[in-house]
């Protein structure tokens, strides 16, 4: 019961709907505890079925496994289904970390259980569950969030302008506009903001295209967006300055506000299947 107790806790703190509204209240948080309290349950119970050498229940914890990678699988058909229906998509890249993080949580309420469910066992006083369960706790918590924009880049406000139908940010080109109705648009509500590396693998992290749409998904759903479906021109984009690995962003947001846009940017995820060290090679 420890175990289970602890392996809930885990997942309770690690379950969270935020400005992404995904997982959605209440049924998808339903889905996941409920998902949560049978890992909790497997954790807890390899403990007392190893120590009486029936090993048979490993094999229960593969089958678990493979419950897991399927809802992994589910995760991602659903929010590709739903990305279709965005105006600022969030990209695949985006979608499989988030796919990847519901399956590892699982793993690490079955970690968090096994741990407090073991010591309690070995040691046969509650306490000692009690402390080891915490103590994993701390590690689910500290593991609960990956890193972020903040780490590899600075931000800073750049200039919209036009050369003729060419859009720029600063010197970045970004696209060709000829409509003089979206280029008052653009300059009225547009906001840009450049994305600086701070060393050579933080360049060909931003470089990844899906690590740029993630940026303006984030800062499209926390400022919202000023355009409707059938408008290409007023798509937010993020291009390169291939000189020197600089990124562009371009955004139309509802709420213009620069400081905000800063630290949204700053706090957008740092995708791990976006993560590249040339430098390390």
């Amino acid at each position: 019961m420890i175990g289970v107790i602890f392996g809930m806790m885990a997942r309770i703190i690690m379950l969270r709907t935020d400005y992404r509204q995904y997982p959605t209240y209440p049924h998808g948080r339903i889905i996941h505890l409920s998902l949560g309290a049978i890992a909790a349950a497997l954790g807890a119970v390899a403990v007392p079925s190893l120590l009486n050498k029936e090993y048979t229940a490993v094999t229960f914890l593969a089958l678990a496994a493979q419950q897991f990678r399927d809802v992994r699988k589910m995760e991602r058909e659903t929010l590709t289904k739903l990305d279709e229906y965005e105006l600022v998509s969030r990209g695949g890249t985006y979608i499989e970390g988030i796919a990847m993080v519901f399956e590892g949580r699982n793993y690490m309420v079955i970690f968090t259980s096994f741990i407090a469910a073991l010591f309690s066992t070995v040691f046969s006083v509650w306490y000692w569950g009690v402390l080891a369960g915490i103590l994993a706790l701390g590690l689910a918590y500290r593991y609960k969030s990956g890193k972020s924009i903040e780490g590899i880049a600075d931000v800073r406000e750049a200039q919209l302008r036009f050369e003729g139908p060419d859009l720029y940010v600063d010197n970045i080109y970004m696209m060709n506009i000829g409509l003089k109705d979206s280029q008052k648009k653009i300059l009225q509500h547009g906001l840009a903001l450049i994305v600086t590396p701070k060393n050579m693998n933080s360049r060909v992290t931003l470089a990844n295209l899906g690590q740029r749409q993630a940026i303006l998904y984030d800062l499209s759903t926390i400022l919202g967006v000023y355009r409707d479906s059938g408008e290409p021109s007023l798509v937010p984009l993020a291009k390169l300055d291939l000189s020197d690995g600089r990124l562009g962003v371009f955004i139309l947001p509802l709420n213009r506000n620069i400081e905000k846009a800063k630290q949204t940017l700053l706090r957008a995820p740092l995708l791990e299947n976006a993560v590249r060290m040339p430098s390390e090679t």
